[in-house]
């Protein structure tokens, strides 16, 4: 039976098809007792009128609801309604696997994000004695978060050990062959046994797709197709493309073996090998950046040629809106500002520029303003021969500059996609440009006094300080007391109260409702606003630790602004707080390639390889961290906890001494004392670092006497921790300072009450 939108399933109001499944039609439906939107597929008429297929409808309910792993769909119930028989399921907000594989192959630095979740979520349904028999890239789904999550195991087969029953038993009658034939291994054609192996075959040639952009074995009819899987060695990964290592090849014949026991023999194994490659492209392998030749941009600081100095705050803006606003379109790959930014006031040859970013073209410009007249030259350079694709000079008032920015955004996407992508520069393009700068330009203000306060204050927050964030929002709430429909500056005006949290200059409580009041505004005056969805993402996490209502936020605004890499890097701090380190892992990594040369991203991923103990990794991480921003926070004492780990204690006294922020000096000499048994120079540095800074430092007293194995002392100040708030214990899941507390009831319980169990 097909559904409409509107029909009711007892508490469920169907809102709209997403699909079949193996075993029924699937639905986006919002359940009105519990306030969520879930997945539903409901038991087509065939199967609900048949004793045989219902039961193995069920089954399926019962199997999956068993996987309680992290990339397996989750089951939540099955239910019935007016005769109508149906499961209801975690909804997943992303796309299959079928619609991202690409012509030629994915980039490999994004391959093992893809393979190693898939892997291990085959490895927990087999320990379950479960055989998926239907792996397939549209039984795969992407989050929007980059989560791997499979779906649909209405074709599963039970092994002996799980079902008590013949081995032969399983969710479909004896004797069918069942799956999707591109994707059969050899012993389900024949109608064989399966088992985990069988998996194992299709992970093959999943994974072979995925690489190449093509199927192993192909065949125009049926007989053909199956009578290649069975005789046809697979070609060489190396015949589609020669950036794919070694072990990749190696790998994946292994898979795609045709006997069963020449395979390896368990995903569990695979994944194993798998994770063995993370390392070498982790660290210095090219292949490892996507291709400067996509639609890639750096937009760089534009000269300011003004009479004043003090206009830079001006030139600077521009430049920084052009980049937001070029974030915000689909298809174009934009260098984060923290990487483009590096090369203000250098003289840097453009070419060098663009090769450091990693981008295939760069815009350039220069601002001369004079009392309310402003001269922008702008330049479109392609980086691979210095050739100029586009240029202009605007001479405007300040009241034409949105103008000017829409006009020249739209000449940049347009050269992209025509120059870059080859698509036609007919009226229809031009109209699609026109619409995408339009989208993304929304939220932004129509008054240029309102406009040149927002700039103002953006360029206050640059500086980092706490008298410069009280500047800010001194500007910010005259911008929008002119324009109180300036969405963008009730955006920036959140993050700057939310700063004033980590300055201490306020109470969390009162930072965070003045944070979340501005942002709310925001999204009354513009409900699609990417900065918006963000940062209700960070305070849905960091304040009120809602980790569902922060995954939709941090999915929408990803969906608005795929180009950003400060939401990109958002998601991975998410992935990582929810305990899904390898996720974050790839995230940050991703969000690396457009900001390359950002040393706060490099200080994330660092932390991420630290909660899976690659001290190695992460040494190299928060080095490259250290080596673009010598001076900043914290990096210095995370890289001697890193040398620590690695053994190293002299170098970790000396990175310890070398931290720029007192508080984190002490934390981490404080740490590194007792692990080398100075435990009255250990004492000294954590008694000052109490007297100094307990009232915001709650957490890293924790931390020092959870090292210390003071446990009772460490929940005491974990207690102080919860009741103010602070905003690091979001991160307490996976905090390698804390695993000492790990073994006391108390760590559970507190994980219980932050929703994070």
């Amino acid at each position: 039976m097909q559904l409409v939108a509107g029909t009711r399933l007892g508490t469920y109001e169907i809102l709209a098809p997403l699909g079949a499944g193996g075993m029924g039609e699937v639905y986006r439906a919002h359940d009105s007792r519990l306030g969520r939107d879930v997945a539903i597929k409901v038991v087509p008429d065939e199967v609900a009128s048949s004793t045989e297929r219902l039961a193995r409808f069920e089954r399926e309910a019962r199997i999956v609801a068993s996987l309680n792993h992290q990339n397996i769909v989750t089951i939540y119930s099955i239910e019935e309604s007016a005769g109508t028989r149906f499961l209801t399921m975690e909804l997943i907000e992303g796309r299959s696997l079928a619609d991202l594989i690409a012509p030629g192959g994915k980039p490999i630095a994004h391959l093992l994000e893809l393979l190693i979740p898939l892997a291990e979520a085959l490895s927990a349904a087999h320990a379950k004695g479960i055989v998926h028999r239907d792996l397939k890239p549209a039984n795969v789904m992407v989050t929007h978060d980059g989560r791997v999550k499979v779906l649909d195991f209405g074709l599963a087969k039970l092994t002996q050990a799980e079902s008590g029953a013949a081995p032969t038993a399983a969710l479909s009658s004896a004797g069918e062959v069942l799956g999707t034939v591109p994707y059969m291994a050899p012993e389900q054609i024949f109608g064989e046994g399966v088992d985990a192996r069988t998996d194992v075959f299709s992970f093959g040639i999943l994974a072979f797709e995925i690489i190449t952009g093509q199927r192993p074995f192909n065949g125009n009819t049926f007989w053909e197709l199956t009578a290649a899987i069975m005789r046809d060695d697979p070609p060489s990964l190396h015949d589609f493309r020669n950036d794919v290592p070694d072990d990749f090849e190696r790998i994946i014949r292994r898979c795609l073996e045709k006997q069963p026991a020449d395979r390896f023999p368990s995903a569990t194994e695979l994944a194993r090998e798998l994770r063995g490659l993370q390392r070498p492209l982790a660290h210095g392998a090219k292949s490892s950046v996507p291709p400067a030749s996509t639609a890639s941009i750096a937009v760089l600081p534009f000269a300011n040629r003004s009479a004043s100095a003090d206009d830079e705050y001006f030139s600077d803006g521009l430049a920084d809106e052009l980049l937001g606003l070029l974030a915000k379109i689909k298809g174009l790959r934009v260098s984060a500002r923290a990487s483009s930014f590096q090369f203000k006031g250098t003289n840097v040859p453009l070419k060098d520029v663009g090769k450091a970013l990693n981008v295939a073209t760069l815009l350039d410009g220069s601002v001369r303003r004079a009392g309310n007249r402003v001269r922008i030259m702008v330049q479109l350079v392609k980086v691979s021969d210095g050739y100029h694709l586009w240029s202009e000079t605007y001479d405007r008032t300040l009241e034409d500059i949105f103008a000017v920015q829409d006009d020249i955004a739209q000449c940049v996407v347009q050269e992209l996609r025509t120059q870059l992508l080859g698509e036609a520069a007919d009226s229809d393009a031009n109209d699609r440009v026109k619409a995408d700068v339009d989208l993304a330009a929304r939220g932004r203000s129509s008054d240029p006094e309102a406009y040149r306060l927002y700039l103002h204050a953006r360029h206050s927050m640059d500086q980092f300080s706490r008298e410069a964030t009280a500047t800010a929002i001194a500007y910010l709430k005259r911008a929008v007391e002119r324009d109180p429909g300036f969405a963008l500056a009730w955006v920036e005006l959140s993050v700057a109260y939310m700063r004033e949290v980590g300055w201490e200059l306020v109470p969390v409580a009162e930072g965070y409702a003045r944070a979340r009041q501005a942002v709310e505004r925001s999204l009354v005056l513009e409900p699609e606003l990417a900065d918006a969805h963000a940062q209700i993402a960070w305070i849905k996490m960091f304040h009120d630790w809602d980790w569902r209502g922060a995954e939709a936020a941090l999915a929408r605004a990803l969906d608005l602004a795929p180009g950003s890499a400060s939401v990109l890097r958002l998601s991975g701090v998410l992935a990582s707080v929810l305990g899904r380190p390898d996720a974050a892992i790839g995230i940050f990594r991703r969000a690396l390639e457009q900001d390359p040369l950002s040393a706060a991203a490099y200080h994330s991923l660092g932390l991420a390889l630290q909660a899976v103990n690659d001290a190695a990794g992460a040494a190299e991480a928060f080095s490259k961290a250290l080596e673009l921003a010598p001076q900043r926070i914290a990096t210095h004492a995370h890289l001697a906890l890193t040398a620590l780990a690695q053994g190293r204690g002299e170098d970790a006294l000396t990175e310890a001494k070398r931290e720029p922020e007192a508080g984190y000096r002490l934390w981490a000499q404080a740490i590194v004392h007792r692990a080398l048994g100075n435990e009255a120079s250990s004492e000294v540095a954590l008694q000052e670092m109490m007297d100094r800074y307990a009232d915001g430092w709650s957490l890293q007293v924790a931390e020092v006497r959870a090292a210390r194995t003071e446990i009772d002392e460490a929940f005491a100040w974990l207690e102080r921790a919860y009741a103010k708030r602070d905003t690091g214990l979001a991160h307490a899941r996976t905090n390698p300072r804390l695993r000492p507390l790990h073994g006391d009831p108390r760590w559970g319980a507190l994980l219980k009450r932050m929703g994070l169990e």
